[in-house]
């Protein structure tokens, strides 16, 4: 029987894509649970790990995501099972969230499109972000920001405008900022005119995205079949 991994959808609109492939790829079911649609599962028992998207949400924004009180808990037991888990986004910004550090709304430089992310010394040394190599392009597009990590975490990764990239919690539990699911593709579906307005070119940032597709893809697959590895090596609860 194959692992499974559970996969909480925040945004309909901002599914796993590419990264629930890789994950299947390696052998791993993926049960994906859409938050607005789905009751989330009460617990994680039965799973070998899990991933949490983004969304354009806090991670306490109960008014308008009421299923995040669910998913924080659910945060929660990962961190004390030291699951394998992934919180890409908002999701990392959850798993800060649940663990003491703090996340503050449009705060910090905005970071639109492919980004150099810089693994930190214990990043080069992680089973996942080894991947990276010295530096490696991934898609960003976010404002809110985690301005202050937990006291346990461990900075995987930064890049030039925002230091808290990637952290780890425990041995097998990380936070990203960027999206390691998306690709220089999926930057068509963003908003020209809300871009325009920000002084930015959706086209320059598609032909930016395009050029460094392949590094992109070869370190964000990378990254994933490690996770899968982890998530293959542990035993299923």
């Amino acid at each position: 029987m194959n692992p499974r991994v559970l996969v909480i959808v925040n945004s309909a609109s901002s599914g796993p894509r590419r990264l629930g492939t890789w994950l299947r790829e390696k052998a791993i079911d993926v049960d994906e649970v859409v938050g607005a649609e789905q009751p989330l599962p009460a617990s994680l028992d039965g799973y070998a790990g899990l991933v949490m998207l983004g969304g354009g949400l806090m991670p306490d924004d109960d008014d308008r995501a009421p299923w995040l009180a669910a998913e924080r808990a659910l945060a929660a037991e990962a961190i004390d099972r030291d699951l394998p888990t992934l919180g890409i986004c908002l999701g990392g910004q959850l798993l800060a969230h649940v663990a003491g550090g703090e996340v503050a709304e449009k705060t910090g430089p905005i970071e639109r499109g492919a980004t150099p992310i810089r693994p930190t010394a214990a990043g080069r040394a992680d089973a996942l972000f080894a991947a990276l190599g010295d530096e490696a392009p991934m898609i960003e597009n976010h404002q809110d920001m985690i301005t202050r990590l937990p006291s346990a975490a461990v900075l995987l990764a930064t890049s030039a405008a925002v230091e808290n990239q990637a952290f780890r919690l425990g041995a097998r539990v990380r936070g990203v900022q960027f999206h390691p699911e998306a690709s220089a593709a999926d930057l068509a579906r963003w908003d020209d005119a809300a871009l325009r307005g920000e002084g930015r070119s959706l086209p320059a940032l598609i032909a930016a995205a395009e050029r460094v597709h392949d590094h992109n893809t070869a370190a964000s697959r990378a990254l994933i079949e490690a996770f899968a590895d982890e998530v293959r090596a542990g035993v299923p609860v």
